[in-house]
């Protein structure tokens, strides 16, 4: 396994530069952050990426399933914690109620990394609604499920399974097949299972966001996702207009999406 995953101080600095250096700009393009602001993000884990929108003068929420990780943000932002511009909330998205709990709803929600983990996305995203303000804007990144890694097999420990390609896509029983020929164990195998019963794919993405009443404001296709030159040292690289214009195609090779959306 990456030691970036164990390493909860490095992944939460990782996730802010990230934040800071690609995601701020990327929403800014298409909707300008203010001073004031609220700012939710689901799947919260340390809150590495709402540090950058703190520095930006929003009002921050962060909710997570894992309260050992809330934990470790609210260690990390003691001193945003202890000011009242930051809160946490550890419960199932589906059971909170924005107004009752957190007593706001929000200008921007974030869900990095997040949608591809979630089951039944086509009943999730309309739950977005209730906490989105009038004019506000949903921000996703994720990898889509075809892409090289889109199993997430790099945390595997045994070092070929974790940089072996693409075997995710086996179907049926071959793929925990071969996961088990190549070392890896019971949780690992189950815990890879479970990714793949919510791994999404670019097209899928899109008709759940037209579905649930959201519009694209804007998608980018990374061949190089921005997070990659922390953990691999490998530069951010778009892919390219080619490959991006061609569904389905680009879903194997295309390591990162950002999407900006608002309500209908």
């Amino acid at each position: 396994m990456y030691e970036f995953h164990g390493d909860k101080r490095r992944y939460f600095d990782m996730t802010y530069e990230v934040t800071k250096n690609h995601i701020v700009p990327y929403i800014e393009d298409g909707f300008p952050i203010k001073q004031g602001m609220n700012v939710l993000e689901i799947g919260c884990g340390e809150a590495g990426v709402l540090k950058a929108f703190l520095e930006r003068g929003c009002q921050c929420t962060g909710i997570e399933l894992d309260a050992s990780r809330i934990e470790y943000a609210k260690e990390f932002l003691k001193d945003d914690v202890d000011n009242g511009n930051i809160n946490f909330l550890s419960k199932d998205i589906y059971l909170v109620d924005p107004i009752e709990e957190l007593g706001r709803t929000y200008d921007i929600i974030i869900l990095k990394d997040v949608i591809e983990h979630i089951h039944n996305q086509e009943k999730f995203v309309p739950q977005l609604h209730k906490f989105l303000k009038e004019g506000g804007v949903v921000f996703f990144a994720f990898p889509p499920w075809m892409m090289p890694y889109g199993g997430h097999q790099q945390i595997l420990p045994p070092k070929i399974a974790s940089v072996l390609p693409y075997y995710h896509l086996l179907p049926g029983p071959l793929y925990p097949g071969l996961m088990k020929l190549l070392g890896v164990n019971k949780p690992g195998i189950d815990f890879m299972l479970e990714t793949k019963s919510t791994g999404i794919s670019i097209e899928r993405f899109n008709r759940i966001i037209k579905a649930s009443n959201f519009e694209l404001i804007d998608e980018k296709f990374y061949l190089f996702n921005p997070i990659y030159e922390h953990k691999f040292g490998i530069k951010p690289r778009t892919q390219t207009k080619i490959i991006s214009g061609i569904p389905w195609v680009r879903n194997f090779l295309t390591m990162g999406v950002y999407a900006l959306v608002k309500a209908v």
